[in-house]
């Protein structure tokens, strides 16, 4: 089994607490690695739910800043096919608010 793991706290977290860490944003999308890595038919039912779970637990810009560097960390170690990614959210019917790239400013 493949496992996004990230080591201190995400971007933008700087500690506080309620802020969404790695660790949850790994969990929620570790069923999404093979969809993401191969690009192939579509994601899994536990990966969609993994995407909802995501969403439900980013309701603030400070969490989706956060998340949004969890995710760009995790793309950035594994072969992930930029289509995958950019379709996923899509592919499961949620709008997540965070955009799944390596090259992604979480910023913004």
């Amino acid at each position: 089994m493949i496992q996004l793991v990230t080591a201190g706290r995400p971007a933008g977290g700087g500690g506080e607490e309620g802020i969404i860490s790695c660790g949850q944003v790994d969990s929620y999308l570790i069923p999404c690695v093979p969809y993401l890595t191969t690009g192939a038919g579509d994601p899994a039912p536990k990966c969609c739910d993994g995407v909802r779970s995501l969403k439900a637990n980013t309701a603030t810009a400070d969490d989706r800043r956060a998340a949004c560097g969890c995710v760009k960390a995790a793309a950035g170690r594994y072969p992930v096919k930029d289509d995958a990614a950019s379709s996923l959210p899509t592919k499961c019917g949620v709008d997540i608010g965070i955009p799944i790239s390596k090259a992604i400013d979480c910023q913004t």
